[in-house]
C-alpha cells in the first residue's frame, strides 16, 4: 500500500512499534523518491495514535487516507487468556483505529479522496467452520477482533458517507506471501491486495470486498 500510493504521488506516514524496522521501510520509500516519514507508536494506545496524527499532519500535511493494517495475534484461547491480553487485542483492532480516525477526521472532511481503509480477515465471518478453525489454530482473540472490526467498518461506512469520508475494507481470506504467516504455501500477492484497496478507494461504493 505504501509503495503503491507513494508511487502515485501521495506522502506516506508509516507507524509501528519498532524504530529500526520502521525507519528502514521509510528509507526504502524515500529511495524511490517518495516523501515518507516514520512514527514510532503502539497502535493499541489511543493517546499515542492521536499524537501521531497531529505530528504527521504537521510534517506531511493533513491526513487524507488512513490505512489500518495493525493487528494482535495474542489471546489465542479466550478461556484462559489474561483479561489484559484480551483488552490489548481489542485496543489494537478497534480502540486505536477509532482514536486515529477521530483525530484525523477534522482534517479529512472536505478532501475529495478522504478515506479509512481497513485490512479485514476471513476470521470475521459468522460461520461454524470459521469458528472451529479459529479455535483449532489458537487464534480466538484475532478472530474476535476481526469480527468486531468488520462490524465497525460497516457502521462507519454508513455514518460517514454523508460527510464525504469513505470507509471500506478488503477482507483477506488466505495467507499473504512474504508475511509472518507464510511458511511457503501462501497464495495471495500483497501487490494485488494493494491494487484491490486502490480500486475500492477510487469507487467509494462498497463497504467490504473479499480477496481469496
Amino acid at each position: 500500500m505504501a509503495h503503491l500510493y507513494g508511487a502515485r504521488g501521495w506522502n506516506v506516514a508509516l507507524v509501528a512499534r519498532t524504530a529500526a524496522r520502521l525507519e528502514a521501510a521509510a528509507a526504502a520509500l524515500r529511495a524511490k523518491g517518495i516523501r515518507a516519514a516514520a512514527f514510532v507508536a503502539d497502535m493499541a494506545d489511543p493517546v499515542a495514535m492521536a499524537q501521531v496524527v497531529a505530528q504527521a499532519s504537521r510534517e506531511l500535511g493533513a491526513v487524507t487516507v488512513v490505512h489500518w493494517n495493525g493487528y494482535a495475534a495474542t489471546a489465542g484461547d479466550l478461556v484462559t487468556a489474561p483479561v489484559a491480553e484480551v483488552r490489548r487485542v481489542l485496543d489494537t483492532a478497534v480502540t486505536g483505529l477509532l482514536a486515529t480516525l477521530q483525530a484525523a477526521l477534522p482534517g479529512m472532511k472536505g478532501q475529495p479522496e478522504a478515506a479509512l481503509l481497513v485490512t479485514g480477515g476471513g476470521f470475521a465471518f459468522y460461520d461454524p467452520a470459521v469458528d472451529a478453525a479459529a479455535v483449532g489454530w489458537n487464534a480466538m482473540g484475532l478472530a474476535m477482533t476481526k469480527a468486531a472490526q468488520h462490524k465497525l467498518v460497516g457502521m462507519l461506512h454508513q455514518r460517514l458517507q454523508a460527510e464525504g469520508v469513505y470507509v471500506g475494507e478488503v477482507v483477506v481470506q488466505g495467507l499473504v506471501k512474504g508475511t509472518a504467516f507464510d511458511s511457503g504455501n501462501a497464495t495471495l500477492d500483497p501487490d494485488a491486495i494493494a491494487a484491490r484497496f486502490a480500486e475500492l478507494h477510487a469507487a467509494r461504493a462498497a463497504a467490504s470486498v473479499t480477496v481469496s
